[in-house]
């Protein structure tokens, strides 16, 4: 039995390889209109959350600056820091809260039976 070279074994495994990630292109469908609103709610959600990290951090913040910087060394001015905005109860957005979610279209039924053809 013949021995593969270190070239031939090389483009075996790379055209292999490309062989198995060409089906990853594939392109998928687009999402339903139900799945599109339920990723604006969550996305609405994660940047509400990220809003109250942030208050959380800011309170944080200016507990230590009360303890530390409120007392200045001789010469000094007081830090003062700016207030923490509160977020807020976590609210949907308008276009999500109001837009109902579409019924599919029913068939008009036919209101007579078709009349058989004479010849």
């Amino acid at each position: 039995m013949k021995k593969l070279n270190t070239t031939t074994t090389f483009a075996i495994t790379i055209s292999s390889l490309l062989m198995i990630s060409s089906s990853s292109f594939a392109k998928l469908p687009d999402p339903s209109p139900e799945a599109k609103a339920a990723a604006a709610l969550t996305a609405a959600k994660n940047a509400h959350n990220d809003k109250v990290s942030a208050y959380q951090l800011c309170l944080a913040q200016d507990k230590v600056a009360k303890k530390y910087a409120s007392k200045p060394q001789a010469g000094e001015k007081a830090i003062e820091t700016p207030p923490c905005k509160d977020p807020g109860k976590f609210e949907p957005p308008a276009e999500l809260a109001v837009a109902p979610v579409a019924a599919p279209a029913v068939a008009a039924a036919p209101s007579a039976p078709a009349a058989p053809v004479k010849k």
